[in-house]
């Protein structure tokens, strides 16, 4: 997808809080190969490797747009590398932490995804994800919906993105049933205060709805956008607007 930095920076101090409640779960060891999947635009990744003394970081990530961001985060410890999640997860290498944070949700199969990804961790590493659960929210179903009206339904040939989140009690299996010895797995909201359903809508648009616009053909995207925005202000008319944002952090060792 043609992820915007601008856009998805908008909000990234409501991103932050996440992002630390996931790193207060990681191990620190001294001198570990970490690598950080979905490193986004790399200031986190930064961030991540400031809590871990003497490691090396890689940071990976499949938009060009992100990375071209990421460039200047990048010091004798931390590089980053064009790369999906996929083919790093079959190129031989295994790591002492695999972190990511908001990214395996664009990933299908987290029932296939998350040994495959455990089978990478060294023994004794670590696990350490972070990934949003707000697909029911209704800033997410009224997604689906308009996408299965016309002339939208039509144009995506029927197609809605469903959502490969699980919830915190099957990881919690898939965990267990890959040998973790020590395991945390929980589901937090996290209450952001928005200024209006517009504020709301930029932040829509820089994460859920790209997968819509980006299969729309030409002559829709603005009209998907207007509709999307006109039943986002006919819900929440008030401002300020009040936006509980739900996460699944999780961390296991093996």
């Amino acid at each position: 997808m043609a992820w915007n930095p601008g856009t998805y920076n908008k909000f990234k101090n409501e991103r932050f809080a996440p992002f630390q409640d996931l790193v207060n779960l990681v191990k620190i060891k001294p001198g570990i190969n970490v690598i950080d999947l979905g490193c986004g635009t790399g200031e986190l990744t930064t961030k991540l490797a400031g809590y871990l003394p003497g490691a090396n970081v890689l940071g990976i990530d499949s938009s060009k747009e992100m990375l071209a961001e990421a460039a200047s985060f990048a010091n004798e410890r931390v590089r980053f590398e064009y790369s999906t999640i996929e083919e790093k997860m079959v190129a031989g290498k295994k790591w002492d932490l695999i972190f990511s944070h908001a990214a395996i949700q664009w990933i299908d199969d987290h029932e296939t995804l998350l040994p495959r990804l455990i089978s990478t961790v060294h023994a004794g590493g670590q696990l350490a994800i972070q990934i949003p659960s707000n697909h029911n929210h209704f800033t997410h179903t009224l997604l689906r919906h308009i996408a299965l009206s016309e002339p939208y339904k039509t144009a995506l040939d029927g197609w809605t993105r469903v959502s490969p989140v699980l919830d915190i009690q099957q990881y919690a299996q898939i965990f267990f049933d890959c040998g973790s010895v020590d395991m945390i797995v929980y589901e937090k909201a996290y209450p952001h205060v928005l200024q209006d359903a517009n504020a709301l809508y930029d932040w829509v648009s820089g994460t859920a709805m790209l997968p819509y616009i980006e299969k729309l053909p030409a002559d829709l995207k603005q009209l998907f956008i207007d509709e999307y925005k006109k039943q986002l202000n006919g819900r929440y008319t008030c401002s300020p607007v009040f936006y509980p944002f739900k996460r699944i952090i999780m961390a296991a060792t093996f």
